[in-house]
């Protein structure tokens, strides 16, 4: 016990408890090319145990944004984690990547052991829906940072796909199909917003229960970030994918041009999809244009697949396999720009 560190603020004994808390939770994810358990000063991952003849390794990191605040508010962290882990493994399968591994970093005001156990078991178990390793992660106790249990998270991702096999969105042609994928709610993207009209503007409590939901409103905004890699990554294996897009903050209108070639567009049509009474409550309470929505939010189409026309019928039939309830939404044309209609 660290006597002066502990007047300072920093429990180092709640923070020896974490990491033998935490290891059960973090041996689950393994896979094949782990190569050591939690507590050493770097994580190794064998690349070797993978066949590919020429690996490229594809790394990605995110956060959750302020939606960590809903989750500290209603003192539920169950999913933020997954929440952290898609946020990272849906944009690195984008390029064909298969997730290998994934690192956690956590900043906290100060230690609860209970907190942060619940918090990496979201994180493993957005592991394991990726096929990724938990291999090593950073707990900081930072109490003139943050204020008691207030904490942020970050997390990192490395995956590898084979060299001639990475998708490249030069292959996107006129005429190509655009296929969504729907998402389970708002993601991670636009609580700063969200948390602006349910709260300060309107007073809304957590647990209010609007009519248009089926759970209270906290439940609802909980919601963990849906990962697609699975179903994604078979998909790749029997079809050629010309590109995809993970729609994220700055919904439509940023993130699709980023999949296709910029002398092309695409044509969205609205009722191919369901829009989730969600983004509805919050159009409708915050006064907001319907195109300002789908330059903010997902709208309720998590990952769009960019594909030839002769491949439809199997690409449906394979994401469904994996129910991912696949939406044939619109097309590839010459008009450059999103045109939803």
């Amino acid at each position: 016990m660290s006597k002066k560190y502990l007047e300072s603020g920093v429990n180092l004994e709640k923070g020896y408890e974490v990491v033998s808390r935490i290891k059960k939770h973090v041996s689950s994810t393994f896979n094949l090319g782990t190569m050591q358990n939690i507590g050493g000063f770097g994580g190794m991952f064998d690349l070797s145990k993978y066949n590919v003849k020429e690996p490229v390794l594809v790394s990605g990191t995110d956060g959750v944004g302020t939606k960590l605040l809903l989750a500290q508010d209603a003192n539920n962290h169950s999913s933020i984690g997954i929440d952290l882990v898609a946020m990272c493994v849906n944009d690195i399968v984008t390029v064909g990547a298969k997730p290998l591994f994934f690192l956690d970093y956590i900043a906290i005001g100060e230690n609860n052991p209970d907190t942060i156990e619940e918090i990496i078991k979201g994180i493993t178990e957005g592991c394991k829906q990726a096929g990724a390793s938990l291999i090593g992660g950073e707990t900081a106790e930072m109490p003139d940072v943050y204020n008691g249990n207030h904490y942020d998270l970050a997390g990192f991702t490395t995956g590898v796909v084979e060299k001639s096999k990475i998708i490249d969105l030069n292959n996107v042609t006129e005429g190509n199909i655009l296929i969504g994928l729907p998402s389970s709610g708002l993601h991670s993207n636009g609580f700063s917003l969200v948390r602006k009209v349910f709260f300060k503007d309107n007073n809304f409590s957590l647990d209010y229960n609007f009519k248009e939901l089926e759970i209270s409103l906290i439940e609802e905004l909980l919601k963990p970030t849906k990962i697609y890699v699975e179903g994604i990554l078979e998909l790749m294996n029997k079809v050629n994918v010309s590109s995809l897009s993970h729609i994220t903050g700055g919904g439509f209108i940023e993130n699709v041009p980023r999949a296709i070639p910029s002398n092309l567009g695409v044509t969205i049509y609205k009722d191919s999809f369901t829009t989730h009474p969600i983004f509805y409550l919050i159009q409708k309470l915050g006064e907001i244009e319907e195109t300002e929505m789908y330059n903010i939010f997902n709208m309720g189409i998590g990952m769009i697949l960019v594909i030839k026309e002769e491949d439809k019928d199997k690409t449906l039939d394979i994401l469904n396999e994996f129910k991912l309830s696949p939406k044939v939404i619109g097309e590839v044309t010459t008009n450059k720009g999103v045109k939803i209609i």
